[in-house]
């Protein structure tokens, strides 16, 4: 069974920088994408940056050039660092797999497995 499981969210002032962590159990298989999202409440879920198996990698116009994605293989766990938080990045975020990553693309849709998400907020 697949399980995602996210930490490092929290509160921070404008300007600032988080690292997220999502650690991925029952699944170590390639190829796969795992990306991260966020979602406010009422919103659709946004996507903010994903990752191939390949190391291909692309990340969401409001994001780009503020946030870097990885994965670490041997701990099996994704990242995503934030940085230059602004208020408007306030959200819940959470990680997903894709397994065999059919769909390269920042949409949720596309994504069966889930965390349980972080809380990020940013105050100005």
């Amino acid at each position: 069974q697949v399980q995602l499981l996210e930490s490092g969210g929290g509160s921070v002032q404008s300007g600032g920088s988080l690292k997220l962590s999502c650690v991925i159990s029952g699944y170590t298989y390639s190829p796969y994408c795992m990306g991260w999202f966020r979602q406010l409440p009422g919103k659709a879920r946004e996507g903010v940056a994903l990752i191939h198996s390949d190391d291909s990698r692309m990340a969401s116009n409001s994001v780009k050039g503020r946030v870097s994605v990885s994965h670490d293989n041997t701990k099996n766990t994704l990242y995503l660092q934030l940085n230059s938080l602004k208020p408007e990045d306030t959200a819940m975020y959470y990680c997903a797999l894709q397994p065999g990553c059919d769909v390269f693309r920042l949409s949720a849709s596309y994504f069966p497995n889930w965390g349980q998400g972080t809380q990020v907020t940013v105050s100005s």
